[in-house]
């Protein structure tokens, strides 16, 4: 049930839960490429060398200090898993960046950095990472796991978070697609959105009473439970289970629906009347989704 002679690359993964993810990993036997450009929470340059410095402090560790949104550093991760440790057997999708702004206050370029990064960088480490990873199951590799971390923004919203919602959203379609793209060659793509004190939390600026309550909280969420969820994801004990969105807090782990049919109304041939419409629509009201945040969500004290 360890992850002994397994490969694997993790995006983001010097600081915060990507940190926690690559320790533990390395903790079940793992080899680890950890990837990391050293930005700050908002992508601006901070630490450029700083995944090359804890690499050197870990066995079974190496490290690529670039940006994921460039095609050549998935490729240049993926050339060093494969020189250094002989294989790619697992990516996690960690890495991201927040650039929060009310829709009617946003930039442009504030979104397309955030997607960039999210979501972009993501797609393309995959690109890079799975045809060796199909390439090896092939050959008669035990198959690979992705696991994508997303958020639960991305599923409930929150005020400000446009482009981060957006991206941790499209990262769960990505999710989904990838699972299917990869169930011939029987790897995995699993999405966890994760609760734990991070840069984002540390970032969050409450806006009433409540928020604040939420803050203090989550920061006292250690990673440890979201990381070894993670572990357990990519771990032959985990064969068979892709697709799934699961969520992490404190010592809770929980599996998310997904969106399907609730409810089907039947439209006439040529379609109601607005009037007539009103009225069958009236049907749907018990299948409507609460418009709340994911911090009202999940406002509850978390079982550490």
């Amino acid at each position: 049930m360890d992850l002994k002679d397994r490969v694997a690359i993790v995006t983001g993964g010097a600081r915060g839960i990507g940190l926690a993810i690559v320790e533990d990993l390395i903790a079940q036997g793992a080899s680890v490429v950890i990837v990391d450009s050293g930005v700050s929470i908002t992508g601006e340059p901070l630490e450029p060398k700083l995944a090359q410095e804890v690499a050197r402090r870990m066995d079974r560790a190496a490290a690529v200090c670039g940006d994921i949104a460039e095609p050549a550093t998935g490729r240049t991760a993926v050339g060093l898993a494969v020189e250094r440790f002989g294989a790619v057997d697992i990516v996690v999708n960690n890495a991201a960046i927040l650039r929060d702004a009310f829709i009617f206050k946003s930039s442009t370029e504030a979104w397309d950095a955030v997607l960039r990064t999210n979501l972009t960088g993501a797609q393309r480490m995959l690109a890079a990472a799975t045809p060796p990873m199909r390439d090896q199951a092939k050959a008669g590799r035990a198959p690979g796991a992705i696991v994508n971390m997303v958020s639960s923004a991305g599923i409930y919203g929150n005020f400000g978070q446009t482009a981060y919602a957006a991206a941790k959203a499209g990262l769960i379609g990505l999710t989904r697609v990838v699972a299917h793209d990869l169930a011939r060659s029987q790897i995995r793509c699993n999405a966890v959105a994760p609760f734990a004190a991070t840069r984002v939390t540390e970032s969050i600026q409450p806006a009433n009473d409540a928020q604040a309550a939420y803050k203090q909280k989550a920061l006292a969420v250690p990673a440890l439970y979201v990381a070894r969820l993670v572990s357990f994801l990519c771990s032959s004990s985990a064969q068979g289970v892709t697709g799934q969105l699961f969520g992490v807090r404190g010592r809770e782990t929980f599996v998310f629906s997904q969106a399907r049919p609730a409810h089907t109304l039947l439209q006439p041939k040529g379609g109601y009347d607005l009037a007539a419409f009103a009225q069958g629509a009236e049907a749907f009201v018990p299948y409507y989704s609460d418009v709340v945040t994911d911090l009202e969500a999940f406002a509850s004290d978390p079982i550490l």
